[in-house]
């Protein structure tokens, strides 16, 4: 059902999207998945699939479907790919199908495929209330995308697929001894950084963001767990190149500028700071970075929606 432990809250961002078309077709034999014109892996395809069966479920159909889907970044980079996915997935099977989904009912349907996706349901600052059972575990929003004037600068230091999945870490979480200290804290936390968007107290926001990365991170560094091959610690989501801009973006903030940090579970670091200083960030970042690295700057964004094929 992918109801979580705890409440999160998110920001939709305008330069990472997805971008996906169904075509139902009572000719096909079996549902096909593209990703940037290529075909899926059977793992994949097998996922979405399963997806597509709960939509045909409500709308009492057996239709089989082709999936065309891209995206603006790359996948499996701590990017919440999943997340922007199977919103968009949602969306577009329930609108190929004539069916009139309330945002709610959406961002419900969209858990069902990826729990974080009921988060890109709705538009601008998001929260995805936990709830018990599956009727009462969706997303609604904080605060629209044109509320506050902030910017998220995030740096893809590897364009490599992790080597452990959001999905799993999840679940290896649970091993750490301090799960249960984190969990404890993360209320009054939400509560700070709830406020703070509505307040549009950056300082604040910056700080319980960062921290909570940080917090976050220190689980995943103790979630020890067998391989087929060896025993292993944790899940070390950071390369050289995350470090690096960790300790470079704390050096920043000492010299006056007004950025915070935030990460996914991956390698990918974002950089939170306020619209103004958008060009002071991103000198900043090119000052350091290696020649591989990418940069997709966003703002508040709009969350799942129709557009023109």
């Amino acid at each position: 059902m992918n109801i979580p432990l705890n409440n999160s809250i998110s920001m939709n961002l305008s330069a990472a999207s997805t971008r996906t078309t169904i075509t139902f077709d009572r000719d096909f034999q079996q549902d096909r998945v593209l990703l940037e014109g290529q075909p899926v892996s059977d793992k994949f395809s097998a996922r979405v699939s399963q997806h597509l069966d709960r939509v045909r479920t409500v709308a009492g159909v057996q239709t089989f479907a082709q999936v065309e889907t891209a995206n603006t970044f790359p996948a499996s980079t701590g990017f919440a790919s999943s997340a922007s996915g199977f919103a968009a997935l949602s969306l577009a099977a329930a609108a190929a199908l004539g069916l009139d989904l309330t945002e709610r009912e959406l961002s419900i349907l969209a858990r069902r495929g990826s729990g974080s996706a009921c988060r890109s349901i709705p538009a601008g600052f998001v929260e995805w209330q936990a709830g018990t059972q599956t009727d009462d575990s969706f997303a609604v929003q904080v605060a629209p995308a044109d509320h506050w004037a902030i910017v998220d600068v995030a740096v893809l230091v590897t364009a490599e697929e992790k080597s452990v999945s959001s999905s799993d870490g999840h679940i290896l979480a649970l091993n750490s001894p301090f799960w249960e200290a984190r969990a404890g804290i993360l209320p009054q936390r939400l509560d700070r950084v709830r406020r703070a968007i509505l307040e549009r107290d950056f300082a604040t926001f910056g700080r319980e963001i960062e921290a909570e990365a940080m917090s976050m991170h220190a689980i995943m560094l103790t979630s020890e767990f067998e391989s087929e091959r060896a025993w292993h610690p944790g899940i070390f989501y950071w390369t050289p190149g995350t470090l690096r801009l960790l300790m470079a973006a704390q050096q920043w903030r000492e010299d006056g500028l007004d950025v915070y940090f935030t990460l996914d579970a991956g390698p990918t670091v974002h950089l939170m700071c306020p619209a103004s200083q958008e060009s002071a960030v991103v000198d900043a970042v090119r000052s350091v970075a290696d020649e591989d690295w990418q940069l997709l700057i966003s703002r508040p964004a709009p969350g799942a929606h129709l557009v023109e094929a």
